[in-house]
């Protein structure tokens, strides 16, 4: 063991004494320990083969019915100072927290192996990525780990160079939901979670460190780790411009990851090349132009709703080589959740014969994991080391009224604005009433590893060290006519209004100007092969007494942060309230 990798060999002897380990296996990432690692689970009863003719290689878990999602309430950021970690997290005093979890770690992994899972987050050879480990003791983390980064001998090579790395200390303890937690010591570089088997909380490079932990890293060396999506836009000459992209939950955003251009545009040569779903560290690049790379390799995806009709690319995923998590399947033991067609399903996600009155076949959290190779649409610049340049940055949400199809901010300090007072009004489906706006600010309310107020100084300041900044767009695919319907046909023909943001990345394209930004004129949206033409005039309405009310409630919501809200962000709003008088 070299020196720069014996302070690691040293935190997992330590972790390995005090979680009592009977084992401890260092993971390579090989195909031969991926198959072990299986063929134990199936031995366990933690996996369940799925039909080797339909889906080869495809296995299902199912976790305890008590441990199915994401415990945000118990998920904390534990800095020395309370107001580092801001209103939008919950906190611990680092002290308090390691206390806590030292002693329910203390024992936990007596008669179990202790996994120790050394990954990259990002393509190993580049500058951009950043390095973890994670200390487990479940052989589903490991599996899903694979798919999910870049894992194993390499990464711990990549390890042993740079001298650094986040340390992830996971285990599932007895799932007891009492005695379960998610703490976050940014300050440290460190994770623990206990108690919990489920993706969002075990897969500990994910949101923990991919987001959590990263955008504390990326405040401190200059970039911005963000939960976007990534994707590649080829026009019928071969050229290829890349956007970023935030969307809150159930607003299309791994639809758009994996967008496939309707017809006259795919007659016509365009093209959209899937580089990321989820997370986007971006990064300002030596000539000025901001710089993406998605640090994961693979997607953790929500499996009701997916189908050949709302995502064929993500379905054609799921064929060889998924892990499928909490979904049922049919009589010939297929995958199958809500959404997907029309088959009934034979047993639940718990393994009951599936019967409508115990709720849905499938969990509605359910979830597939699949490497990102594996899509139709997958960009092989996903793995290139410099990243990508990005020429748009688009901001989403879902708004009944008022937000237009697409918004193009003034300049980067006002999308600054326009992201972090972005908001989604609840659906039906939502617990609580109906339509009421929640701000999300980028996308990023549970996943901001520190206060929002600083956070969004931090975007204006990255603004500054750019000499061409992505331009900055808000797009609503929501908007709904008087009988309720979406006015906007949505999935492919996205690419329509895409079209439109491009060309105002070139300084092209026909504007009207309003005092909250830029909208399109009627004409200036290609409409061309769409059966029914949508109402552009109420899609691209501007409506100055809704927008009075918006910058009010915009401003209310800041005043939760401060004293930390950039004094640019109050201009902003002070310069639209004056321009609608």
């Amino acid at each position: 063991m070299t020196s720069r990798l014996a302070s690691l060999n040293e935190w997992v002897a330590q972790v390995a004494a005090h979680t009592k380990a009977h084992q401890v296996h260092w993971c390579d990432g090989s195909d031969a320990e991926n198959r072990r690692l299986i063929d134990l689970m199936l031995d366990s009863g933690d996996l369940v083969r799925l039909n080797e003719k339909t889906h080869p290689n495809c296995y299902l878990h199912r976790s305890d019915p008590n441990d199915v999602a994401r415990v945000e309430h118990l998920t904390y950021v534990c800095t020395q100072e309370r107001a580092d970690a801001g209103p939008n997290n919950h906190w611990m005093a680092p002290d308090e927290a390691h206390a806590l979890m030292n002693g329910l770690f203390a024992g936990c992994m007596e008669g179990r192996t202790l996994y120790v899972v050394p990954y990259c987050m990002g393509p190993i050879d580049s500058p951009f990525s950043r390095c973890g480990v994670e200390i487990t003791d479940s052989p589903y983390v490991v599996v899903n780990m694979r798919l999910m980064t870049r894992m194993g001998s390499e990464a711990l090579a990549r390890i042993e160079r740079d001298g650094s790395f986040v340390k992830g200390l996971h285990s599932t303890g007895d799932l007891d939901p009492d005695r379960r937690y998610i703490m976050h010591f940014p300050e440290e570089l460190s994770i623990q979670s206990f108690g919990s088997g489920y993706g969002g909380n075990a897969l500990l490079g994910k949101k923990c460190h991919a987001l959590r932990i990263a955008s504390y890293q990326a405040r401190s060396e200059g970039w911005l780790a963000e939960h976007m999506l990534i994707v590649g836009i080829e026009n019928p000459a071969g050229e290829v411009r890349y956007v970023a992209a935030a969307f809150p939950s159930a607003c299309g955003k791994t639809n758009m990851a994996m967008l496939i251009p309707p017809e006259p545009y795919r007659e016509a040569g365009w093209k959209v090349w899937t580089l990321g779903d989820d997370i986007c560290w971006l990064h300002p690049g030596d000539d000025g132009r901001l710089y993406a790379i998605n640090p994961e390799a693979g997607l953790f995806g929500v499996a009701p709703g997916t189908s050949e009709a709302t995502n064929p690319n993500a379905l054609d995923m799921l064929n060889e080589g998924a892990i499928f998590t909490n979904v049922a399947v049919t009589d010939d033991n297929q995958p199958w959740w809500e959404g997907l067609d029309e088959r009934v399903p034979a047993r639940d996600w718990r393994g009951r014969d599936y019967d409508p009155r115990n709720g849905p076949a499938a969990h509605p959290n359910s979830r597939f994991t699949a490497s990102i190779k594996s899509c139709p649409s997958y960009s092989s610049q996903a793995e290139n080391p410099a990243g990508v340049p990005i020429d748009a940055i688009i901001f989403g949400g879902r708004r009944a009224q008022l937000a237009p199809l697409v918004l193009q901010a003034r300049d980067w300090q006002h999308g600054v604005l326009i992201g972090a007072a972005m908001a989604s009004e609840t659906t039906a489906a939502a617990a609580g009433q109906v339509g009421v706006v929640r701000r999300d600010p980028m996308a990023m309310k549970p996943f901001a590893g520190y206060h929002f107020g600083d956070y969004w100084q931090h975007w204006l300041e990255v603004g500054k060290r750019l000499e061409q900044t992505p331009a900055i767009f808000q797009v609503n695919w929501f908007r709904r006519d008087e009988q309720g319907r979406f006015i906007w046909p949505g999935f492919g023909d996205n690419l329509r209004v895409l079209e439109w943001i491009l060309a105002r990345c070139r300084g092209e394209g026909s504007v009207v100007e309003t005092p909250v930004g830029y909208l399109p004129e009627l004409e200036a949206i290609d409409l061309t092969g769409l059966e029914e033409r949508p109402d552009m005039a109420t899609l691209l309405d501007f409506d100055a007494d809704g927008w009075r009310k918006e910058l009010t409630e915009m401003a209310a919501f800041f005043q939760d942060f401060e004293p930390r809200v950039p004094a640019e962000l109050h201009r902003q709003l002070a310069r639209a309230s004056a321009a609608l008088g």
